[in-house]
C-alpha cells in the first residue's frame, strides 16, 4: 500500500473498511451541496460496486487525518467504456464539511495526478457546477483549465445547473 505524507494528511489507499467514511463523506455532499449531482444518498452496496470498479490504474485514495480519522476521499474513474478513451480517466475529490479548506483536498488530487502519471494515463477529466468556485479553485490550482460549459444539464435542488469541463493534460 502507498502512502504518502502531507502537513496534516495521511493520504493511502482505501481499503473496503474505509466504505463506510467514504459513504458518509459523498452523502454529505450529495444531500447538502451541488459537488455531486446525485440527489439520492448512495447506499452501501451501492457504494461496494463502485469500490469493485476501482484498482489499478483507477485507485481510490483517502485521507486520514492524524487521529486516524478519514476525512476525505477521491477516485481514479473510468471516463469512457471505448477503447479510445483508455487514456483518459475522471478525477473526483470530496472532502468532509469540517475539513475543508485544510488541505486535504489538495493532497488528494496531487496524488491522484501523480499516480494518473505513474500509470500512463494521458489526460485527467473533472465535472464540477458551475457554481462551485471551490471546487474550481482547487483544480485550478492543481493546472486544470477548464475545458467548457454544458448550460443547464443537472437539475439539484429545483433549479438547472450548468456543468464545468475541466481537464489536465498529463
Amino acid at each position: 500500500m502507498s502512502r504518502v505524507e502531507g502537513a496534516a494528511w495521511l493520504i493511502r489507499e482505501a481499503t473496503e473498511e474505509d466504505l463506510p467514511a467514504i459513504t458518509a463523506i459523498f452523502n454529505e455532499a450529495i444531500l447538502h451541496s451541488t459537488s455531486s449531482f446525485y440527489i439520492q444518498p448512495r447506499s452501501r452496496s451501492q457504494q461496494e460496486a463502485w469500490f469493485k470498479e476501482h484498482g489499478g490504474r483507477h485507485p481510490v485514495l483517502v485521507a486520514q487525518a492524524p487521529s486516524g480519522r478519514v476525512v476525505g476521499w477521491g477516485a481514479l474513474s473510468v471516463w469512457n467504456q471505448r477503447c479510445a478513451y483508455a487514456g483518459t480517466a475522471e478525477v473526483s475529490v470530496y472532502v468532509e464539511a469540517a475539513f475543508r479548506r485544510q488541505g486535504a483536498g489538495s493532497a488528494l488530487l496531487e496524488e491522484l495526478i501523480r499516480r494518473a502519471r505513474a500509470a500512463g494515463l494521458h489526460v485527467l477529466i473533472a465535472q464540477i457546477a458551475r457554481e462551485n468556485s471551490a471546487s474550481a479553485a482547487l483544480f485550478s490550482r492543481a493546472g486544470f483549465s477548464m475545458a467548457g460549459t454544458l448550460k443547464e444539464v443537472g437539475c439539484k435542488f429545483g433549479r438547472y445547473l450548468d456543468l464545468t469541463i475541466w481537464q489536465l493534460l498529463l
